[in-house]
């Protein structure tokens, strides 16, 4: 086998692990060393053009195995032909697998001036990349490394300081002690030389590495046995409803009324178990709350007889001169059949609630035919719960860590996410979205509340624990006693300072090897 082949078999086998670190299919103790065969392949690449494309490959494996649900949701739902559903979700992986191709090559361009130990800097390399996967071209941050340890609770607290990011690099540090390990090795070897207790000197770096996982789990048990905000704040009992309305029923006017009663039943159901704020899915109401009068007063009347709130999904219209605008919007009747407020979704979907440069993706014409244009929200707004502020997440925008850390930062006492699943059907897509929401609640330290039309619909502790969880297409009525809290976490106060400060120093590393005599052989 040549050095070339072997090079780019490596590459794909952290592609694999990668992607077998995530929910449905893989395993997160995975993910502690998926980056291992890239990082161990990158130092024996002649040039940074094969760095680049060794990264790449592992880019392409690890999101085809990822995301391979999106051409089923184009195909299926957006009236494409297999084949260029196919095609745009190829687009969009090799788009994305870019970001471990930079990774790669940086990493690749630092071991030639710094040597072996240019490897310790490749988490924060990592995270660099992810940061700006996050917030480029309206961002995707999708299977962020970190959210592979969303259900290690121990090790999952330190989310709680610094973000997903955080855990991002510690993931990603165990894998580069152990390539290290592997490279201090090779180079022994070519030397024929191994002084007495050189083995272990050589093992030191995973040692490091396994004393700071082993430190930082200790530490999140014990915050996690301490239990100080499940004893903090005002009780109150949420209702979960969860419809299980097939995509094409919704759209599906004969079935409408059917739909609206059924969820004015389950709410009942859920306020009887004394449920004081229930919660629907997005989209859930099928009907424009501000425009249907009739259903509306049956809402706003089943809200006075219940005495509980009512927040649900309903798409909003805004009417001007200079024509009319549409937002995927939540609104919160209070008990008294009031609304309390209305929230517009801020991160829109691409190409499922607007299409970017219609011109450009001409050939995917059906898709953009499906397609209402959706105009974004603003304003992060708090919607109140008695004289508590909440907030929701709409679908997809639980996955943005700075969204939901201004819905706390403004003061919201609990995390909402209301969302529509149904698109993925039965995926692998449902369990890593809800796997990355409950990220959030531990980033903050609150209470979360998920509503799913499709499921999985859950309400999840602040210490990232599963307290109600639901299958997904079964119609299900959940209730949960929540608390509403105040207290920060240290992630809330400071947020994302770790991953700029992590992209801040690889940008340092990389104008400094400018005037460092090159380590190896040159780059090309």
């Amino acid at each position: 086998m040549t050095s070339r082949s072997s090079a780019y078999l490596h590459a794909a086998a952290s592609g694999v692990l990668l992607a077998l670190s995530f929910p449905r299919f893989g395993h997160p103790s995975i993910a502690w060393v998926a980056l291992v065969p890239l990082l161990v392949a990158l130092p024996r690449s002649p040039s940074l053009m094969r760095a680049f494309l060794l990264g790449l490959a592992t880019g392409l494996v690890y999101f085809a195995g990822t995301l391979y649900w999106i051409t089923r949701v184009m195909a299926v739902y957006g009236g494409m032909p297999a084949w260029v559903a196919m095609l745009v979700n190829a687009a969009l992986i090799a788009y994305l697998a870019l970001y471990p191709a930079i990774f790669a090559l940086v990493v690749r361009r630092l071991f030639s001036m710094y040597g072996p130990l240019a490897l310790l800097a490749s988490p924060l390399v990592w995270v660099a990349t992810e940061l700006g996967r996050t917030h480029l071209f309206t961002g995707f941050p999708w299977v962020l490394l970190g959210y592979s340890q969303t259900t290690v609770l121990p090790v999952a607290q330190l989310a709680s300081v610094f973000g997903v990011y955080g855990l991002s690099a510690l993931v990603a540090g165990t894998s580069a002690s152990i390539a290290l390990v592997v490279e201090r090795s090779a180079a022994s070897s070519r030397r024929l030389v191994i002084r007495r207790g050189g083995r272990l000197v050589q093992a030191r770096p995973a040692l490091i590495a396994i004393g700071v996982v082993l430190a930082v789990a200790a530490w999140g048990g014990a915050r996690i046995g301490r239990g100080a905000l499940t004893r903090a704040g005002e009780g109150v009992r949420i209702g979960i409803v969860q419809g299980n309305v097939a995509q094409e029923q919704k759209t599906n006017g004969a079935l409408a009324p059917a739909i609206f009663q059924n969820y004015l039943r389950m709410t009942r159901e859920a306020a009887a178990q004394g449920a004081r704020l229930v919660v629907w899915p997005e989209s859930s109401a099928p009907f424009m709350f501000e425009e249907d009068t009739l259903a509306a007063d049956q809402v706003r009347a089943l809200a006075r007889e219940t005495g509980a709130a009512l927040l649900f999904g309903s798409d909003e219209i805004e009417r001007g001169e200079a024509g009319d605008r549409y937002y995927n919007s939540a609104f919160l009747v209070r008990p008294d059949g009031t609304t309390g407020g209305v929230y517009r979704k801020i991160h829109l979907v691409p190409f499922g609630e607007y299409v970017p440069a219609r011109t450009l993706f001409f050939f995917a014409a059906p898709l953009v035919e499906t397609i209402s244009d959706f105009a974004p929200g603003t304003r992060a707004v708090l919607l109140p719960l008695g004289q508590h502020p909440i907030s929701t997440a709409i679908c997809y925008e639980i996955v943005y860590p700075d969204l939901v850390r201004q819905f706390v930062r403004g003061g919201s006492e609990l995390l909402t996410t209301i969302t529509n699943d149904a698109w993925f059907g039965p995926t692998s897509a449902p369990y890593q979205h809800f796997a990355q929401a409950s990220m959030r609640a531990i980033e903050e330290g609150r209470y979360l509340v998920r509503s799913a039309n499709t499921g999985i619909s859950g309400i999840v502790d602040p210490y990232g624990r599963v307290l109600v969880q639901t299958p997904i297409f079964e119609p299900a009525v959940r209730v949960g006693e929540v608390r509403l809290l105040t207290s920060a976490t240290v992630y809330s106060r400071i947020g994302d300072v770790f991953a700029y400060a992590s992209a801040l120093a690889t940008a340092v590393l990389l104008v400094a090897s400018r005037r460092r005599v090159q380590y190896g052989h040159a780059d090309r």
